[in-house]
């Protein structure tokens, strides 16, 4: 199962991977430069198919839980000054995502939306510090009966030059339900309250929709 996103990808690398078999196949009679740019042109079609992969996964709702929004490594876990919305001290959950994650963005709770903007910016590497405040961004902000405000914030890294964001202001999002994607690796910061117990550890794999990032009783 592929993502929405990835369909003029999916269609494009299709459409190049059968006019080189077919022109290779046609013009090139040395053997093996012939099987060289096939299996080449074999993988990067491969390649594509497998970013935009969207395993089918059932969430089982909780209010009470803060589902991981994406797949990757978590690499944050601290106490930061929020600057944008909260304008205070928050707790903040990154994960960063390699370009062999897959990259669909997953509400990790439901609720209302309050807040959601894009931020055009750099592409710095996404685990460096200022990726957050300095990079292409969205920043969604959803009002959750159990945790209050949570904000999460989609991040472009060095390979990402497109954020997709579905959230906007005043919708309500069902935990686990398709919130985006970012093309070609990058990072996903989630702000909670302070005080707010967490289930993670620094370093550990996260699974989106899947993976409970913090639980409130």
């Amino acid at each position: 199962m592929f993502h929405k996103e990835g369909t003029p990808s999916i269609l494009l690398g299709t459409l190049f991977t059968a006019i080189v078999l077919l022109l290779s196949d046609y013009f090139i009679d040395t053997d093996w430069i012939k099987k060289g740019i096939q299996i080449a042109t074999l993988l990067l079609l491969i390649i594509i198919l497998q970013f935009f992969r969207n395993p089918k996964r059932t969430t089982i709702l909780n209010d009470k839980q803060i589902l991981a929004p994406v797949d990757g490594k978590v690499v944050v876990i601290e106490e930061v000054f929020e600057s944008e919305y909260f304008k205070d001290k928050r707790l903040q959950i990154s994960i960063f995502m390699s370009p062999i994650n897959v990259h669909v963005t997953r509400y990790g709770l439901s609720g209302l939306v309050k807040f959601s903007k894009y931020h055009p910016g750099k592409f710095l590497v996404a685990w460096h510090p200022k990726a957050s405040e300095e990079n292409e961004r969205t920043t969604v902000v959803i009002e959750n009966e159990t945790f209050g405000a949570v904000l999460y914030r989609q991040i472009a890294g060095a390979l990402a030059r497109r954020i997709v964001n579905y959230a906007e202001e005043g919708m309500q999002v069902i935990q686990g339900t398709d919130a985006g994607f970012i093309k070609f690796g990058s990072r996903v910061d989630l702000f909670l309250p302070l005080g707010t117990p967490i289930n993670v550890v620094l370093n550990q794999k996260a699974i989106g929709g899947k993976t409970i990032i913090a639980t409130k009783e």
